[in-house]
């Protein structure tokens, strides 16, 4: 989403090379034995007494972990075992859990060091200065070394005093590419597909059918119980609500929580990992006044975020966050959509995915739209303008126009779209989705929104190239928009200075912090403290710090780095600290202090 005051804040470079083509589906394959360190030292060679359990310390998961170092003396500890990275994927993934204690009081000096290496090449280097309270996970991009035999390696040197421990744990090197999502057995439930049937009135504001969706549980934790996200519940008066659910099956509902947003299920039986039930329910929805993402502006309905969907439990639990209306509070796993729309004829109804209409009953039009492996699907009904064309890559680009959008303004975003389309498929991998369709309203307040494969804006070179970006940063390569919006939002307004030709030169100059609490990654918690500072630094310092980082890796680096992270990520989930390792494999150059000028922390 972005806030029409950022229109006149973009600034970046025009620089890019041509993406590759990603690979066939393949088989996902993890290639690291013993991983978790749960069945002895075998295969991993090195240090001896590195493997097992030490005093303070605990694992990640099961009982068993890795610790290097430790001593308070000068030490060096080495581990390494060789894997094989066989070919036929388009990307290799190294994953980590690293917990790092320290006795140093420094802040700026790394006296213990921990480096992660693939053969002689460095992939990571971490410190003392990195110490934290519990566990994070690191991501390292190895795509390079597929269909390589290599030793992994991991490697901790403690000075002469003060000792810094680096436990690792549930060690996993995985391939993964063509359409097959990410493995993720943190996040759960996974769901299996929606199949959503709705008849509108009259007007197309009022809908009321039935939802179901199917889940597995992917975790190795049992799944007694599953979360509904009703986000646009926040637009009513709760418990008077604009999304209801009735006649459950699959489940024993709970009284709506959250401002009416969640909807706890409690299931008849537990599910273990790897098992699947079902969901159902009776769905009507009413779509309020206003020209919003969920609204009404005269005879045009916006129906952005009304599908319940399946929220994710993960390291952190239940993630049952309130709904913002200054950014987005939605995180989601990827899922097949069907969703099959019953309207009167006069109305045309953009969505989500590809859309095939058919007659009806009388004066009506079915209209049924499918879209694979998308994190929410979202709809507009009312009597659009339409104009369509195709980019030069091949993408189907759809505009709808509102009544008071002249044909010349939707012919120039037309234009726009398959420019900025192509230009962000170059730069992170081929857009996925078959077509686009943007709805135009220059009666939105907030300048644009995203959903995949469709999104709404008002006429705005800069907002419709911003909000195409999100494609990719939301879309493919997903987040928790609450508890981390920079990286949806940092990272496409630095993809729209991109295809918009801007540099960015110098933007990083004008940076004033409010407070020594204000970073980039701060959570939507703060900004909805906070938010006439929301724009200026999640969009506006978050991708002046890319541009930074694209001066200090060198401009081939950058563009690599970032084509590949978003590869990896290819319909998975990312993190601050997943795209912080990435960068660092692509550098030599220590980067933690990059992190703290910029105050990106994760």
């Amino acid at each position: 989403m972005t806030a029409a005051t950022l229109l006149a804040a973009a600034v970046s470079t025009g620089l890019a090379t041509p993406a590759t083509a990603r690979a066939a589906d393949c088989t996902p394959t993890q290639v690291v034995a013993n991983g978790g360190f749960e069945t002895g030292s075998s295969p991993w060679t090195g240090s001896t007494g590195v493997i097992g359990g030490a005093a303070g310390e605990s694992a990640h998961s099961g009982s068993s972990f890795a610790r290097l170092d430790g001593h308070g003396s000068t030490h060096t500890d080495t581990l390494s075992q060789t894997v094989t990275i066989p070919t036929g994927c388009s990307t290799a993934s190294l994953t980590f859990w690293l917990h790092i204690d320290t006795a140093e009081t420094t802040r700026s000096v790394a006296y213990d060091k921990l480096t992660a290496k693939l053969g002689s090449t460095t992939l990571a280097t971490y410190s003392n200065l990195d110490a934290a309270t519990g566990y994070v996970q690191r991501t390292v991009d190895v795509s390079a070394f597929i269909g390589q035999t290599v030793a992994l390696s991991f490697s901790g040197s403690e000075d002469s005093s003060l000792q810094t421990s680096f436990v690792l744990d549930d060690v996993a090197l995985a391939t993964s590419g063509g359409t097959t999502p990410p493995p993720d057995s943190a996040r759960t439930p996974t769901p299996n597909g929606y199949t959503v049937n709705l008849t509108s009135d009259a007007s197309g504001a009022n809908w009321t059918g039935h939802e179901s969706v199917g889940f597995t549980n992917s975790s190795a934790t049992p799944l007694s119980e599953v979360y509904l996200r009703l986000w646009d519940n926040a637009h009513g008066s709760c418990p008077s609500t604009p999304i209801t659910v009735s006649n459950l099956t699959g489940g024993t509902p709970d009284a709506l929580s959250v401002d009416c947003t969640a909807l706890r299920i409690a299931l008849p039986t537990a599910l273990t990992q790897g098992q699947s039930a079902t969901v159902g329910f009776d769905l009507g929805i009413s779509v309020p006044d206003g020209a919003d993402r969920f609204g009404r502006d005269g005879a045009y309905s916006f129906i952005g975020n009304a599908l319940p969907v399946l929220a994710i439990r993960d390291a952190a639990g239940w993630h049952l966050d309130p709904y913002t209306n200054n950014g987005e509070s939605f995180y989601s796993l990827v899922s097949d959509f069907t969703v099959t729309l019953d309207h009167p004829s006069s109305l045309l109804v953009p969505a989500t995915g590809t859309s095939v209409d058919t007659p009806g009953a009388a004066g009506r039009t079915v209209t049924t739209a499918t879209a694979g492996k998308v994190r929410d699907f979202a709809w507009a009904a009312g009597p659009f303008s339409r104009i369509s064309g195709t980019s030069p890559a091949g993408v189907k680009v759809n505009v709808y126009s509102t009544s008071g959008i002249s044909s010349s303004n939707a012919q120039s975003m037309l234009s726009t779209a398959k420019s900025a389309v192509d230009a962000h498929a170059q730069r992170f991998g081929a857009y996925p989705y078959g077509e686009v369709d943007a709805v135009l309203d220059n009666n939105f307040w907030f300048g644009g929104m995203e959903y995949p494969g469709f999104v709404l804006d008002i006429v705005s070179t800069t907002a419709l190239t911003h909000e195409l970006g999100h494609q990719w940063f939301y879309g493919i390569v997903g987040d928790d928009e609450y508890n981390g919006p920079w990286l949806d939002e940092a990272f496409t307004d630095y993809a729209t200075d991109l295809a918009l030709g801007k540099t960015g030169s110098g933007c990083w100059n004008s940076v004033s912090w409010a407070s020594s609490a204000e970073k980039i990654t701060n959570s939507m918690a703060y900004w909805d403290a906070n938010p006439d500072r929301y724009s200026t630094v999640v969009y506006g310092y978050g991708k002046c710090a890319l541009h930074d980082l694209q001066r200090l890796l060198g401009d081939t680096a950058m563009s690599k780095l970032l084509h590949d992270y978003a590869q990896s990520h290819w319909y998975g989930v990312s993190t601050t600290a997943e795209f912080k390792a990435a960068a660092q494999a692509a550098t030599s150059t220590d980067l933690s202090s990059f992190w703290t000028q910029h105050r990106i922390d994760g």
